[in-house]
């Protein structure tokens, strides 16, 4: 049976430090949300709504071989310029394709910031509960030596912590994750 990508769990908007019992929260990243497959030499780098994005970002489809084999993350595409998120370059950079993406990637490299693990080396991990997929998501950067363009999302369940990301340059709120859920039931903000 063929492994495929599940629907990205989407998270809720934190407006405040506020975490609900048994949430963990992220700082909200000005990227694309991106989730990335990659599986005998074959990576997927889709977005939430299907597109397929390698051939706008190759510096991360390339930078796949750091990954374990048959490996899923959902995460988000950034660009920094200057010391900020520049939602901007990376809007031009899903334009190009071919040789104005591979030198949009050298002026403008992308990052793909992690934060869950979906598939480890052929283990489909998506009916995990959040704290475990997290562990081994943590772990796969360590034992692993996960260099850029990979970077952990950081991630919380302490007030203050969420308190001083509101504050970093770029961030305009954070995001939370109801901790014990699978990702086949994602959480949806309350209207």
């Amino acid at each position: 049976m063929t492994w495929t990508l599940p629907e990205p769990m989407l998270s809720t908007p934190l407006p405040a430090p506020i975490l609900r019992p048994g949430w963990a929260g992220e700082p909200k990243w000005d990227g694309f949300r991106a989730l990335l497959h990659t599986d005998a030499g074959q990576v997927v780098l889709r977005s939430r709504h299907g597109t397929e994005m390698s051939p706008a970002f190759p510096d991360i489809a390339a930078a796949a071989v750091q990954l374990p084999n048959a490996t899923a993350l959902d995460g988000e595409l950034v660009v920094w310029e200057d010391d900020r998120l520049a939602f901007e370059r990376l809007q031009n950079r899903l334009q190009r394709r071919g040789a104005a993406a591979a030198q949009a990637a050298q002026d403008w490299p992308a990052h793909f910031v992690a934060f869950d693990l979906l598939r480890l080396s052929g283990t489909d991990t998506t009916a995990w509960p959040y704290q475990r997929r997290r562990a081994a998501l943590e772990s796969v950067f360590a034992s692993w030596g996960l260099t850029a363009p990979w970077t952990l999302s950081p991630s919380t369940t302490n007030p203050d912590t969420i308190r001083e990301w509101l504050t970093w340059t770029g961030f305009a709120r954070g995001a939370a994750r109801r901790a014990p859920r699978p990702v086949h039931a994602p959480i949806r903000a309350p209207r």
